[in-house]
């Protein structure tokens, strides 16, 4: 097949406790834009592209990553063209993040959201 049915990643789902917080989180701290919200669900917009944040309330211990030998590996990953000030907004904003690494001239470092899911964001 030389060309995909699909056209593009609509949408992911993260699973989170608190809907109703999670969702101001994630619009105050990370900015997106808060579509809508309802008892099952909140959309968040990431910038004007076409790409939705999904937050889906639940009460079973689960989140967004995976692990791998039983260290913890996001499977999110963000990008943004100001590191070290995304980096410093989130600390000012107690969030948990790691220090930014870098590997070969690609920036990047791992925060995590008010549930727990592990983060990633580069440049």
């Amino acid at each position: 097949m030389s060309k995909s049915f699909i056209e593009q990643v609509h949408y992911i789902r993260i699973p989170v406790k608190d809907l109703e917080r999670s969702a101001y989180w994630y619009r105050d701290v990370l900015g997106f834009k808060l579509q809508n919200i309802t008892e099952e669900l909140a959309i968040l917009k990431v910038n004007e592209g076409p790409f939705l944040l999904i937050l889906v309330p639940t009460e079973d211990e689960t989140f967004a990553h995976f692990t791998i030998d039983n260290e913890q590996e996001f499977s999110i990953g963000f990008t943004s063209p100001d590191l070290s000030k995304f980096h410093q907004h989130l600390i000012d904003n107690q969030v948990k993040v790691e220090d930014i690494k870098e590997d070969n001239g690609h920036a990047f470092f791992h925060f995590y959201d008010p549930n727990g899911n592990k983060l990633q964001v580069h440049w």
